[in-house]
């Protein structure tokens, strides 16, 4: 099998980038720039309500450019997104194997 990279991988359960991508609707994401600074913070609040947060910064003012900083950051909030639902899948592959934890 072939993931969306091109890479080969097995047909075991995975967390794909179309899962990462549902959890996060469309109107879901904020920034915030810092005045006087160059740090900028994206909070993206998933469909369950629970929300994560990527920041950027640069280090020279004169560098500084906002859409990149938005990007930056944004990607970093999306990549604490991959833990989670791998989390969340693993739970569910323990519940179907009847491995789940008593509550």
């Amino acid at each position: 099998m072939i993931d969306e990279s091109g890479a080969r991988v097995g047909d075991a359960p995975r967390v794909s980038e179309a899962q990462i991508d549902a959890v996060i609707p469309s109107d879901s994401v904020q920034y915030h720039r810092f005045p006087g600074t160059t740090v900028t913070v994206c909070c993206i609040t998933l469909i369950n309500g629970y929300a994560v947060l990527g920041e950027s910064a640069c280090v020279s003012p004169e560098n500084f450019d906002e859409e990149l900083g938005r990007r930056i950051a944004y990607n970093a909030a999306r990549d604490k997104i991959w833990p989670l639902e791998g989390y969340r899948l693993r739970v569910e592959l323990s519940e179907r194997e009847g491995n789940a934890p008593e509550r």
